[in-house]
């Protein structure tokens, strides 16, 4: 199988697939944090540091995570990252799918539900990421950082993302955000999640998808 290319495309090709894909995978990004939000088992590093904000600011869970994007966004300026439309779109539906989701999910009251909250807020998390990166819309703000990180320094985006996550799940964690089993369970799952989803949902123009085959 060829590689998957994710090099972002003008929203003027193919809008009509890849346009809902994007909303969709950016829909259910919210949600499935909100399921790993009321399972209180544990929360992936960027999701630590938004807790500890919302926990601290008083605003909305939501809230924070758009101006958390909005900091981020400004990190793209030295590393001469530009952002596309799926960058804007990720602030405002992501940060909006997950207050409706924590105002329409009840917390679980025993810990087998909040099992399975977590994880199939882990799974639906790796298949929305997959979804929204496959539109090849432009990266969402924490994915162009570490993008462009790593190609303005040369290491390797593997590198660069254990890096940033764990200074950010540190600074989570210090303000008062929420590690456990979950956290775990994310960074070691998500990954690989997203890399096996990639090739069901990723949008390929007629010429790549010849080339392709």
């Amino acid at each position: 199988m060829a590689p998957t290319n994710l090099t972002p495309v003008p929203l003027r090709v193919s809008p009509g697939r890849r346009l809902p894909q994007l909303f969709l995978g950016l829909a259910l990004y919210g949600f499935s944090t909100g399921l790993q939000i009321e399972a209180a088992l544990g929360l992936s590093p960027w999701d630590v540091l938004h807790e500890a904000l919302h926990k601290l600011s008083g605003l909305s869970f939501g809230t924070v995570t758009a101006l958390t994007s909005l900091l981020v966004l400004l990190c793209w300026i030295p590393i001469k990252q530009r952002p596309g439309f799926g960058t804007v779109a990720n602030v405002l539906i992501v940060s909006a799918s997950i207050d409706l989701t924590l105002a329409a999910l009840p917390t679980p009251d025993n810990l087998v539900t909040r099992g399975l909250f977590l994880v199939a807020g882990v799974v639906l998390n790796g298949l929305a990421t997959a979804a929204y990166i496959g539109a090849r819309l432009g990266p969402g703000p924490r994915d162009g950082l570490m993008t462009g990180i790593a190609g303005r320094t040369g290491f390797a985006i593997r590198w660069v993302r254990t890096a940033i996550e764990v200074v950010v799940l540190a600074a989570g964690w210090l303000l008062g955000g929420t590690v456990g089993l979950g956290t775990a369970l994310y960074a070691l799952a998500i990954g690989p999640l997203a890399q096996a989803f990639l090739p069901l949902v990723s949008w390929r123009p007629r010429a790549e998808a010849e080339i392709g085959h």
